[in-house]
C-alpha cells in the first residue's frame, strides 16, 4: 500500500518542486529598457522654471501648491554602451574622453517624488535607482528642510545605504553638468573624491545610511559633506554641513573635519598644520598620523558635564626657519606642547559652534543616555529637549600629543 500510494505521489511531486524553478526570467527587464539613474541634483526652482511643472501628478484647477515650495531636480542617466573601460579613442590614453557617457534632464516639482514622476513622463525607460550613488543637496534647499527628500529616498528600496549625499555651495546642478578630466562619468569622479577623502584620513565615513542613522537618534544630530564646484570642474571639500532634524544649521570650514575626527577617534589622521615656536618665532609643518578619545561623563547639579581626552601622534615635515633644529629635544617639547594648545583651542570652538546651533554631531547625548539612563529618564526624555540641553552642557577638551618622527634631515 505505501509503495503504491509513493508512486502515485511522485510524479505531482516532481513537478510541483520543478514548476516554480522554471519562472525565474518571468519578470526580466532587459538593461535597454532601463533608465539607469547615476547621481541626482536637487536646488530650488528658478523664476523662470515654474512654467515647465506640468499637471501630470495633479489637475491644474483643483490643487493649489505653494510656487515657491518648487524644487529643480537634475538627474544624471547612463546612456547604454557609451560607458567605457577602456581608453577613449578620441583622447588617445586619457580618461577625459569627448564621447558622451551620461545624459542630464532637468526636471521641476513640488516634491522629489512629483519631479521624478514628471521625469518618468519623459523618459522611455523605467527609471532604475539600483546604481544611484550620489545625490546632492543644493545649501539653499538643505537649509529649508530635508524631510520630503530623504522620505522618499528611505522608502524606495532599489536606494543603496552606502550611496554618498553632499550639499553644495551654490546650484548642485552644476555638479552633475561637470566634466571632469580625471573621469568619463562626473558621478564616478565624485565617489572617487568622497572615497579617497576618507582613505587618506580627511573626512570620517558617513554614507547616507549612517545619515538617516544619526538623525533618527534621540542624542545625536546628522552631518553631510559640504562642497563646492570650482573653477576646473573639481570638487572641493569645504567642511561638514551639520544640521538640526532635517534642516542645515551651519557648515564648518576644512581644518575643523580634522578637529571633529580627532575629537572622535577617528583613524586614519590626514591633516597637517602650521605651529609656530621659539624667540625669535619659527615655523613648523606637523601632520598628524594617528588619533585616540575617550569621552566620560558626570553628574553635577542635575547637569551633565562632558571629559574628552585626546592624543595625538605627530610628525614633523617642514621647518621655516634657521633659528632652532629639530634634533633638539627642548625644541620638540616646544612643537608638542603649541600642537596641544592649538588642537584644544579648536576644538572648543567647534564645540561652542555646533551648542550655538543646538547640533550635537559628536554624539555627546548618545553617550549620556548609554552612561547615565536614569538621568536621561528623568530630566531630557526626548531629541528636543536635549537639543536645548546641549547648549548649555560643559565639554572640557584635554588634548596630548606626541612627535613621532621628524625626518631624515633634522638639522
Amino acid at each position: 500500500m505505501l509503495s503504491r500510494w509513493a508512486k502515485t505521489i511522485k510524479l505531482p511531486l516532481v513537478i510541483l518542486i520543478v514548476f516554480p524553478l522554471l519562472s525565474g526570467c518571468w519578470d526580466r527587464l532587459e538593461l535597454e529598457e532601463r533608465a539607469v539613474v547615476l547621481g541626482i541634483s536637487i536646488d530650488t526652482a528658478e523664476p523662470e522654471e515654474v512654467q515647465q511643472e506640468g499637471a501630470i501628478t495633479f489637475h491644474s484647477d483643483n490643487v493649489s501648491f505653494p510656487k515657491k515650495d518648487l524644487i529643480s531636480v537634475s538627474v544624471q542617466i547612463a546612456i547604454p554602451g557609451k560607458i567605457q573601460l577602456g581608453p577613449s579613442e578620441n583622447s588617445g590614453s586619457g580618461k577625459g574622453g569627448t564621447v558622451q557617457s551620461v545624459w542630464v534632464v532637468k526636471v521641476v516639482g513640488y516634491t522629489l517624488d512629483d519631479a521624478l514622476v514628471n521625469l518618468q513622463q519623459q523618459i522611455s525607460g523605467r527609471l532604475f535607482y539600483g546604481h544611484l550613488r550620489v545625490i546632492v543637496v543644493s545649501e539653499a534647499v538643505a537649509r529649508r528642510g530635508m524631510e520630503n527628500i530623504n522620505d522618499f529616498l528611505r522608502r524606495n528600496s532599489e536606494v543603496r545605504r552606502m550611496a554618498w549625499m553632499l550639499i553644495s555651495r551654490g546650484r548642485a546642478e552644476e555638479l552633475m553638468k561637470s566634466k571632469p578630466q580625471l573621469e568619463r562619468v562626473p558621478t564616478l569622479y565624485l565617489i572617487s573624491t568622497m572615497d579617497s577623502a576618507v582613505r587618506m584620513g580627511r573626512f570620517p565615513q558617513n554614507y547616507i545610511g549612517m545619515f538617516w542613522s544619526n538623525m533618527s537618534k534621540k542624542g545625536q544630530e546628522a552631518f553631510l559633506p559640504y562642497v563646492e564646484m570650482k573653477k576646473e570642474q573639481n570638487i572641493e571639500l569645504k567642511g561638514l554641513a551639520y544640521f538640526r532634524n532635517d534642516k542645515m544649521v551651519g557648515a564648518t570650514r576644512s581644518l575643523e573635519m580634522g578637529t571633529y575626527m580627532s575629537l572622535k577617534g577617528v583613524n586614519p589622521a590626514g591633516y597637517r598644520g602650521f605651529v609656530q615656536i621659539g624667540n625669535p618665532p619659527g615655523t613648523v609643518t606637523v601632520y598628524a598620523t594617528s588619533r585616540r578619545a575617550s569621552v566620560s561623563v558626570r553628574i553635577i547639579d542635575n547637569v551633565p558635564h562632558f571629559q574628552v581626552n585626546v592624543f595625538t601622534e605627530i610628525n614633523v615635515e617642514e621647518k621655516f626657519s634657521d633659528t632652532f633644529a629639530l634634533n633638539n629635544s627642548r625644541v620638540l617639547e616646544e612643537i608638542r606642547k603649541e600642537n596641544r594648545r592649538q588642537l584644544s583651542e579648536a576644538a572648543e570652538r567647534l564645540i561652542k559652534e555646533t551648542q550655538r546651533a543646538g547640533s550635537d554631531i559628536f554624539g555627546f547625548g548618545e553617550y549620556l543616555r548609554a552612561k547615565r539612563p536614569g538621568f536621561w529618564d528623568r530630566r531630557v526624555k526626548t531629541k528636543e529637549r536635549w537639543q536645548e540641553m546641549y547648549k548649555t552642557v560643559s565639554v572640557d577638551v584635554k588634548v596630548d600629543s606626541r612627535v613621532r618622527r621628524i625626518g631624515m634631515k633634522a638639522k
